[in-house]
């Protein structure tokens, strides 16, 4: 062996890495009552006539965009399509929105209305 070399094993793990190094021990975090909520807890059957809403929903989108005064010259447009895959792996509420013209105004709005019972 050459002078000023260390063998080493050619099947030699590496030597694992050292554990993180903490700043802090340990993080406590108090939550404290907001004003008014240092009472006594309501009795479930108080609350089961509580919850919910109203039987009635009423939901209202102002979509009122305008196109006007536009032109499109040369312009090529096509067709557009989601293929099957398009929302593989997909979480939350798909939306999708597509444009295959010129000069189209898109308006968008969602309402989303859940009732547990």
């Amino acid at each position: 062996m050459a002078a000023g070399r260390l063998a080493v094993a050619a099947d030699a793990a590496p030597a694992p890495p050292a554990p993180p190094v903490l700043l802090v021990p340990e993080i406590v975090i108090q939550v404290a009552a907001p004003d008014g909520f240092d009472g006594p807890a309501v009795a479930a059957e108080k609350l089961g006539a509580l919850r919910g809403g109203a039987d009635t929903v009423s939901n209202s989108m102002r979509l009122e965009g305008a196109v006007s005064g536009n032109s499109a010259v040369n312009v090529l447009s096509g067709a557009n399509s989601i293929d099957g895959g398009s929302f593989g792996n997909m979480t939350g509420l798909p939306i999708a929105i597509q444009n295959s013209g010129a000069n189209v105004l898109i308006q968008n709005a969602t309402i989303i209305h859940i009732e547990m019972q």
